[in-house]
């Protein structure tokens, strides 16, 4: 039986040979080697820049020895080995037989063994790691193949057989049991195969006494339970190798005439996929060996049915490279492909063609009157968007922008159709807020950033470079605390302000919400007032030109993941010159907050900003909001109702017992005591916001080394709250409806 299987074996090989050579002769119509040389040896064609003889070969790499007294396969040397070919490519591929590494065992322990195969392909020949595969057969043992590549790297394939028996082994399946196989590295060259037994290799001598290990051309091996046996008689199994002309590329060797191999008219170079070296083909329509002159042959595609795809109805006719179809007549079409060729229409259809051609003729009209409709309205749409740009100081805005220096924090000038795309067109889902000075959207840019843009409700025409001022201030605020102005539209008939988007809400939201507020303990607030102030007292004092908020409120305090402020809201906003205290404005502010003396006389200074901070002091103390109708009349105005409290020595009935702790009392005394300054009814009583920024850092700071805490100041705060404390609270009111009041004055402008 074993014979028999041996015999299959050299069978398939046998015929793997043969369909090669026949594949290889079926296009030997035109000549492959040199003139006077020979072409074949042992029945294996031989195609240039192959041969035996000095002047048959392009160079030494690709000589041939061939002993022509007998039918054996020529043989080629690589520098140590000579190979014996079964095939050879113009495609770039050459089929070598090489040894196999064995190791055997008999009954006795005697050992006969081949432990390694070793193949040295030299500078133009690689291993195909497509082709072939590295199969070890055996049972209890280890094998390696490892090499070198062509850049002279090392590389190594292992594989390991087990079999505890011969039931284990599958048929004609390499999985790791009685078989294996891996794919080799890329771009080998030289490698040496070599086989170790596992110590317990004894368990399977009876049925697997060898092991072997080879690479192989996949397609000439298939693995059979017999092999384990039998596959020591065979000496050599295929192996195939790529081959290249020369180890240079394309483009470095195709200006070099004396050694550039791609000598026929009618050839191309070409890079293999490997990257190393190039090759030659015959271009499309030819066919024959691109390595001698006039070796490329113009293809007859007319004389096979398979070269061409003409129509059945149509006459081929061959041209160089190429070929032409051509319909008979009455006939139309260009010959190629089932529908290549039809039947001409009668004439009496031609007036058809003309009635369809003109129905076609009015549709194109009709297209092209819309698409110029569609295009004078958006030329229209431009217009109107240039004309809003400069009538909102767009010009004035890129004059001033050109003539500073560009820095990350310089205003961005936004189009409409970014933010139109950024908030859905100002859907209203996408609307976050509502005022008196505008609605804000939510929106996200195209770079993926969330922002908050404040579409302003008027804007008065005669104060556009005030406003074109105003943005280039504050964009330029650089505070951590203050929500960042990222840039403004100008493209829509009131200007589209954007800032950063800040996710928490406002503290508003935060103090006359039940659950939230539980989170707002005295040390939060404490920490929310000290930066609002340092907020307030940066605009007063630091900024390069002073400005007054002019809208200070808890509504336009807002709060990030951290519970950290960001004052919003300019849109009230006023510069104020270096050489002026004040200034006569329209009263703008949201009541409840509204400065007293602002109301009287029109004149703004910085500290409107400062009483309007006061009751935002007391919004955190108490948490009430600073004006509610639905509290009794006395209690309306959160600000008169805390001067009444404290002159009645009632303002324990006022502060959120949330906030009430054993080791607060004396800061929050000393917060109401700030707050009753902030609230004075004339500007010049009122401490500055630096003073007030001070004050609460202060009181920070103290907290932090309760050591320095002042007698004095529990004593005050004795006075200032009895011990009748009811518990009562102004937590949950509604909002007004309206929360912003504009005070026509006669003698203001703005």
């Amino acid at each position: 039986m074993h014979s028999s299987i041996f015999g299959m074996i050299i069978f398939t090989f046998t015929l793997w040979s043969s369909q090669k050579l026949v594949l290889s002769s079926s296009h030997n119509d035109f000549p492959i080697a040199k003139p006077n040389c020979n072409d074949s040896c042992g029945g294996i064609s031989i195609p240039f820049p192959f041969g035996t003889t000095p002047q048959c070969y392009i160079s030494p790499e690709f000589r041939l020895t061939c002993n022509h007294t007998s039918s054996d396969p020529p043989k080629l040397f690589t520098g140590e080995t000579n190979f014996e070919i079964t095939d050879i490519s113009l495609d770039g591929q050459i089929t070598l037989l090489n040894s196999i590494a064995y190791e055997c065992f008999n009954s006795n322990g005697i050992r006969s063994s081949n432990f390694s195969e070793e193949m040295r392909l030299g500078s133009y020949l690689t291993v195909n790691h497509t082709a072939n595969k590295f199969t070890m057969v055996g049972c209890s043992a280890i094998a390696v193949v490892s090499g070198a590549t062509i850049a002279n790297q090392v590389v190594a394939t292992a594989g390991v057989t087990q079999c505890s028996s011969e039931v284990d082994v599958t048929e004609g399946t390499c999985n790791g049991v009685g078989c294996f196989q891996v794919e080799i590295p890329q771009n080998v060259s030289d490698y040496i195969v070599t086989i170790q037994r596992l110590p317990n290799y004894t368990n399977t001598w009876n049925f697997s006494n060898c092991t072997y290990a080879f690479v192989v051309d996949d397609s000439a091996f298939k693995f059979s339970k017999d092999n384990l046996t039998n596959l020591s008689r065979v000496k050599s199994l295929p192996v195939v190798a790529d081959w290249v002309v020369r180890n240079e590329t394309c483009h470095k060797t195709i200006s070099n005439t004396a050694t550039y191999a791609c000598v026929s008219v009618n050839s191309t170079c070409y890079n293999p996929t490997s990257g190393y070296g190039y090759r030659c083909r015959c271009k499309d329509g030819f066919l024959g060996n691109p390595y001698l002159f006039q070796g490329c042959i113009d293809i007859d595609e007319c004389s096979n049915q398979t070269l061409h795809d003409c129509n059945k109805k149509a006459s081929c006719t061959n041209t160089i490279g190429n070929y032409t179809c051509t319909c008979p007549e009455n006939y139309e079409g260009d010959g190629r492909g089932e529908d290549g060729c039809k039947e001409k229409p009668p004439k009496d259809m031609k007036i058809t063609y003309v009635l369809i051609g003109v129905i076609i003729g009015v549709i194109c009209l009709l297209l092209g009157i819309i698409l110029l409709y569609l295009d004078l309205k958006r030329r229209s749409h431009n217009k109107m968007k240039r004309k809003f740009f400069l009538q909102n100081g767009g010009h004035l805005l890129q004059e001033k922008l050109a003539t500073r220096e560009a820095s990350p924090d310089m205003v961005t000038i936004f189009t409409s159709s970014e933010l139109e795309k950024a908030t859905n067109s100002f859907h209203n889902s996408m609307i976050i807020g509502r005022g008196g000075f505008g609605t804000v959207y939510k929106g996200v840019l195209a770079d993926a950033r969330t922002v908050a843009i404040k579409r302003s409700i008027r804007v008065d025409p005669t104060q556009i470079e005030q406003f074109i001022n105003e943005v280039v201030v504050l964009s330029q605020i650089n505070h951590r605390n203050v929500v960042r102005l990222l840039g403004c539209c100008l493209e829509k008939d009131v200007p589209l302000l954007v800032y950063e988007f800040i996710s928490n809400g406002t503290l508003s939201s935060h103090l006359h919400n039940e659950a939230k507020a539980h989170a707002l303990d005295w040390n939060t607030r404490l920490k929310i007032a000290a930066e609002t102030a340092g907020v307030l007292s940066y605009l007063h004092s630091s900024a390069s030109t002073p400005i007054i908020h002019r809208d200070v409120k808890s509504d336009n305090i807002l709060l990030d993941h951290t519970l950290t402020v960001k004052v919003s809201d300019f849109g009230a906003s006023k510069l104020v010159p270096i050489d002026l205290d004040q200034l006569t404005t329209v009263v703008l502010g949201t009541l409840g907050y509204l400065d007293p003396e602002y109301m009287l006389t029109n004149q703004l200074t910085e500290k409107s900003d400062v009483y309007s901070f006061g009751v935002v002091l007391l919004e955190l103390v108490t948490g009430r909001k600073a004006l509610s109708f639905n509290r009794p009349v006395e209690e309306k105005s959160l600000s008169n109702y805390f001067l009444y409290v404290l002159k009645q020595d009632l303002l324990v009935k006022i502060i959120d017992e949330k906030i009430v702790g054993l080791g607060n009392m004396e800061q929050i005394s000393t917060v109401c005591k700030l707050a009753k300054e902030c609230l004075n009814v004339k500007g010049e009583d009122r401490p500055s916001m630096k003073e007030v920024a001070m004050e609460l850092e202060g009181l920070i700071l103290r907290e932090k080394h309760s050591w320095a805490t002042n007698v004095d100041d529990v004593e005050e705060m004795k006075s200032l709250i009895p011990n009748d404390h009811d518990g009562t609270s102004g937590v949950g009111y509604d909002s007004i409806s309206m929360d912003h009041i504009v005070l026509p004055i006669n003698d203001g402008g703005r």
